[in-house]
């Protein structure tokens, strides 16, 4: 089962690459394609609102065919559009192949994120849901370093043409993988899970907080390699500087899934905040080199001790609705990460990154507060007294 799950990581890497290749050539592809910036983050936007978007889709695909199935084909259509990415001639078809590539790549993180959650040990959900993390962090490192290299030295478009390639070789990989048992067909329609899940108090809370969460951290990263271009530094350094991001994430993603048995879910929360806080602060005063190094090892531990505790929560906190439930919570993530790509674009497009990382910073006060203050009254309906 461990090597079925290091596939189904594998899969989740290759869509991490895809999503994170973008950030670095923003500048790049404005320049080539001549369009502004802020219509080179708007195609990222619209990747992020198709991977959001699509998550519930690819929840009831896979409750249809079954979970490895949905994900091979949503794989195999990324792959097409993502390569098709690299024939992109302007800002409209820049943006169709991203959406179509963000809603296929929409459904490997849920769909390993669940077949993880089904086939974990008790007592070794939170640790290999860490697992799952620091293989995105390493698709996350390779994305921005290699993109930033990438559209240095042979151009944006061959990033693209790598990524599509990486993905289909996920797409072979992933008929090693059996498929789940199909869960018991819902009395009450195949959109009873997802009704579940939206009459829990806790679970709208959840997504509530995933909205704000993504449009700030994902936000943040999205915009930092264009900030630190605009300081002077190239596309290669912009890219090697917001690795930093994966690596953290790679480093303490398995430090927290080692705490999680003694530290409060709630302290996790907080503590990622504050240090994702801290982090936009530093970005909001300067986007030099070195600082974004240390705004990016600031957010990769946010992300690793916050947004980890989150996925955990998604996978518990309406367990009589499976994979509908982190479906949405990946739904309300990316939608959010969406709003925040294109609301940050006009700030960007002026040079304004002070006001991005400064908003961004404020507003992880009261998501930090809300969502420590939503987790420590929760408890597990595993644990509730009858």
């Amino acid at each position: 089962m461990k090597r079925h799950n290091r596939l189904m990581r594998f899969t989740a890497l290759a869509s991490t690459l895809d999503r994170f290749a973008m950030p670095p050539m923003l500048l790049a592809i404005s320049r080539d394609l001549d369009i502004p910036v802020a219509g080179v983050a708007s195609a990222a936007g619209a990747y992020f609102l198709a991977y959001g978007l699509m998550q519930p889709v690819w929840g009831l695909v896979s409750s249809r065919i079954g979970v490895v199935r949905s994900l091979r084909l949503a794989v195999l259509l990324a792959a097409l559009a993502t390569a098709g990415t690299g024939l992109a001639t302007d800002a409209a078809s820049l943006a169709a192949f991203r959406l179509v590539a963000g809603g296929g790549f929409s459904a490997a993180v849920p769909a390993a994120l669940f077949y993880a959650g089904a086939t974990a040990a008790p007592g070794r959900r939170h640790r290999d849901i860490t697992a799952l993390m620091a293989g995105v962090a390493l698709g996350t490192a390779g994305a921005t370093a290699g993109a930033g290299v990438l559209a240095a030295t042979a151009g944006w478009r061959s990033a693209f043409l790598v990524t599509g390639a990486i993905a289909v070789v996920a797409c072979l990989v992933l008929g090693r993988v059996p498929e789940l048992p199909a869960p018991p067909a819902a009395a009450d329609g195949l959109f009873a899970p997802f009704r579940a899940v939206l009459r829990s108090g806790p679970a709208r809370t959840l997504l509530l907080l995933a909205i704000v969460e993504g449009g700030i951290l994902m936000g943040a990263l999205t915009f930092l390699p264009a900030a630190v271009s605009a300081t002077g530094s190239g596309a290669a350094v912009a890219g090697g500087v917001t690795a930093a991001y994966g690596v953290a994430v790679l480093v303490c993603a398995p430090i927290v899934g080692r705490l999680q048995h003694r530290v409060p879910a709630a302290a996790l929360i907080a503590a990622g905040a504050t240090l994702a806080a801290i982090g936009c602060a530093l970005a909001a005063v300067t986007a030099a080199p070195a600082a974004a190094a240390v705004v990016c090892l600031l957010i990769g531990a946010a992300w690793a001790s916050m947004h980890s505790t989150f996925q955990a929560w998604a996978t518990e906190v309406a367990p009589e609705a499976g994979l509908a439930s982190v479906s949405l919570f990946a739904c309300a993530l990316f939608t959010g990460s969406a709003l925040g790509a294109v609301a940050g674009g006009p700030p960007v497009e002026a040079g304004r990154f002070g006001l991005v990382y400064g908003v961004a910073a404020a507003l992880l006060v009261p998501l930090g507060v809300l969502a420590t203050a939503a987790r420590a009254r929760w408890r597990s309906p595993a644990v509730v007294s009858p």
